[in-house]
């Protein structure tokens, strides 16, 4: 028999697959999910995004995260997030960091604050809406942080006069 002067293939000298699973560049992408059949009553708050199918009465606090009324999700709470998405129905205020977006299927009642606003043709929406400039916010905040430091200057200055005054 002739052999080749190649070696022999064996397992030892297979080449080591250096590929390693792809992971997400965000942690966004994780969700939690609040299913059909469950009902929560009280505060949820968390730090990823919730998809609601079931029912939730109190309040939703997810500020930096996306929370999404699935078509089957009643919800009867305030809901405070970055990005809401109503595809089922909502009883209670809005407030959104971004953006606000009822599907043709939603209904909202309840008034909305938020920057950006999509009502698809379809959705109900009965409440009042305040669409907010980024720049209008960004000013409260430092005309805030102003005050705060003009205050306490005040109240040296007035504890000042009236001890020249005694």
């Amino acid at each position: 028999m002739l052999q080749s002067p190649d070696p022999k293939y064996t397992p030892a000298a297979a080449p080591a697959n250096n590929v390693s699973p792809v992971k997400p560049a965000t942690a966004s992408l994780e969700q939690a999910t609040i299913g059909r059949s469950l009902v929560v009553k009280g505060e949820v708050s968390g730090s990823e995004s919730l998809f609601i199918d079931g029912r939730v009465e109190g309040t939703i606090s997810f500020p930096g995260n996306r929370v999404t009324i699935g078509r089957n999700g009643t919800v009867a709470a305030n809901i405070t997030a970055n990005e809401v998405v109503i595809m089922g129905k909502v009883q209670g205020n809005v407030d959104c960091a971004d953006r606000l977006d009822i599907r043709n299927e939603g209904v909202l009642a309840g008034d909305v604050i938020t920057l950006r606003i999509s009502v698809e043709e379809g959705a109900i929406l009965k409440g009042g809406v305040e669409v907010r400039h980024p720049e209008k916010k960004d000013q409260k905040a430092q005309n805030q942080s102003q005050q705060s430091q003009m205050q306490p200057h005040q109240s040296q200055a007035k504890g000042a006069a009236s001890t020249s005054g005694a």
